[in-house]
């Protein structure tokens, strides 16, 4: 499998907008670009860090599951998302080497990459996605 890079740091907030304003006016980061995904109920927020970056992940309503994990205390960093050349060639290889995987086949995640979650029991309990861009993406470093 080729990792190219931490395509970014997913960190699940309460509101993306109140978020914001420690991302932008404290950090001084500019914000990328804003997501909604009505499937997932989520809003995203996008800040770009050299070559990768935050991804702000907040629910749209109060039974979503990152609303819940806020009202549970469990905000906060959420997982590490990594950059790979080919997405069905690192689920092949990181199967026949027997690791568990939440997505057997990837899915589409924010501005089209084609993405998965390994199973945090054979990664030490750190949830950790995989990414492939697509060709034309300007996420691209």
């Amino acid at each position: 499998m080729k990792v190219k890079r931490i395509e970014h740091v997913g960190v699940v907030v309460r509101d993306v907008e109140a978020s914001r304003k420690l991302w932008e006016d404290c950090f001084g980061i500019p914000l990328g670009s804003v997501e909604e995904n009505p499937k997932r109920n989520t809003r995203l927020a996008l800040y770009p860090v050299g070559e990768s970056m935050v991804e702000l992940i907040a629910g749209t309503n109060a039974d979503s599951r990152h609303a819940r994990m806020v009202a549970e205390g469990k905000g906060g960093l959420n997982h590490i998302c990594f950059e790979v050349e080919d997405i069905d060639e690192a689920l092949a290889e990181l199967k026949a080497k027997g690791i568990p995987l939440i997505d057997l086949i990837p899915r589409i995640g924010h501005a089209g990459c084609r993405i998965a979650f390994i199973d945090p029991s054979a990664t030490e309990n750190c949830l950790i996605e995989l990414a492939e861009l697509p060709a034309a993406s300007a996420h691209h470093p």
